[in-house]
């Protein structure tokens, strides 16, 4: 999970912040659905075909012509308000049926979403006369105080909708919930929510021959070796310790081939670590890098996250994210003319570890993918064995 996640957090990283999130869930009600009943069966009478119904959690970066900038942009892609039934009678139908929370509160205390005599989602949401863009870093979506429409046996205002995109739910007709991202968070929450629950498999059926092209899959994420000289990871069996060792000292990891690289081609020499599989592609059989004819704009590389506990590695890959160029670890650890004893005293040299930064650079990174345990306990090391200027600066 951590290494999906952090793939994403590279495109991410290139592409910006997701703008979008959706959740889309199966309606029991779609032609394809009923077509399958027998005489006067309904949907629910038929377990086997709805159970676990389909859902999809999906974030959407939009390009910069359509980024959401003001309250009107938000309001363009999301409302939170019943339709006009005469302007509109489709989607009226549809938010009323699909897009309806609850309701709960004291009007129905037993609903499933309710906790300690409280809503678990926030609702009934206020009433707002326009939308607010950014409160505590979440958009409140405009929600007009219109005549009360009867669903069932309740009268519904806009403040059970579910906020909803009209486009997209006058195309599928099902519960689709579209929010505005605030933040990146929501690539943490995406990750933890499909590895939740017991061990599964994936499993990909194919005709043979057929053609199967995955827009998301094009897009080609590159793994790039963190390690210290002499210290790369090698795969063995039992038994078989002498023969990898010979072979792995023969073999080229992605980043003494970027030092050769950077050795023999000038054109490299203005490309970081992290950007170089953008233009050059790494032949595995060679294990040499070659520079690219084309499709460079689909590629994204990425370093793997190291702890700080880790302390060479960790400065190492700090320097790789800012040096360019390097043709040996040597290299990387000359600073001015003078070679330094660890990457930790190059860091140094260079200015990266003035005041407090390094330390937020620690914690923003492990807060990507670390709980809030794991946070608490690297906070405290880095409190006890690290130089902290400012202590509740980096709690805050």
């Amino acid at each position: 999970m951590q290494q999906n996640y952090q793939d994403a957090m590279a495109m991410v990283r290139k592409f910006g912040k997701p703008d979008l999130f959706l959740t889309f869930t199966c309606n029991p009600s779609w032609s394809e659905i009923l077509n399958s009943m027998e005489g006067v069966q309904r949907p629910e009478d038929r377990p086997d075909i709805i159970r676990g119904l389909p859902h999809a959690h999906i974030l959407l970066t939009l390009d910069s012509e359509s980024k959401i900038r003001t309250k009107d942009d938000i309001d363009k892609f999301v409302s939170a308000e019943l339709p006009d039934p005469c302007t509109d009678l489709r989607l009226f139908q549809i938010v009323t049926k699909c897009m309806v929370h609850g309701p709960c509160g004291t009007i129905n205390i037993n609903s499933p979403c309710m906790r300690d005599g409280q809503c678990c989602k926030s609702f009934p949401k206020q009433f707002k006369d326009d939308t607010d863009e950014n409160v505590n870093g979440y958009p409140i979506y405009r929600r007009r105080a219109t005549e009360p429409v009867q669903v069932g046996k309740y009268s519904i205002y806009n403040r059970w909708v579910v906020p909803y995109n009209p486009w997209l739910l006058n195309k599928f007709n099902a519960h689709i919930n579209v929010e505005v991202c605030a933040s990146v968070k929501s690539v943490k929450y995406l990750y933890k929510y499909v590895y939740k629950g017991h061990d599964a498999a994936s499993v990909k059926i194919q005709k043979e021959g057929a053609l199967d092209h995955d827009e998301i899959l094009s897009f080609v994420e590159v793994r790039l070796a963190v390690h210290l000289p002499q210290q790369q990871p090698i795969v063995y069996q039992d038994g078989q310790e002498a023969p990898a060792i010979e072979r792995a000292a023969l073999r080229k990891t992605t980043l003494t081939s970027w030092f050769e690289l950077n050795k023999n081609d000038p054109s490299a020499h203005n490309i970081s670590y992290s950007d170089i599989p953008q233009y050059y592609m790494f032949d595995k059989s060679t294990t040499n890098w070659k520079k690219r004819q084309c499709g460079g704009q689909n590629v994204i590389g990425r370093l793997p996250v190291v702890s700080i506990l880790d302390t060479e590695r960790y400065y190492l890959r700090m320097l790789l994210l800012r040096k360019s160029g390097a043709i040996s670890f040597d290299d990387i650890l000359t600073v001015s003319g003078l070679r330094c004893i660890t990457f930790q005293q190059a860091c140094q040299e260079y200015g990266l570890l003035r005041g407090d930064q390094q330390w937020h650079d620690a914690l923003n990174d492990a807060a990507q993918f670390q709980s809030p345990r794991q946070l608490r306990m690297l906070f405290a090391m880095i409190c006890g064995f690290g130089e902290v200027e400012d202590v509740p600066d980096l709690w805050v």
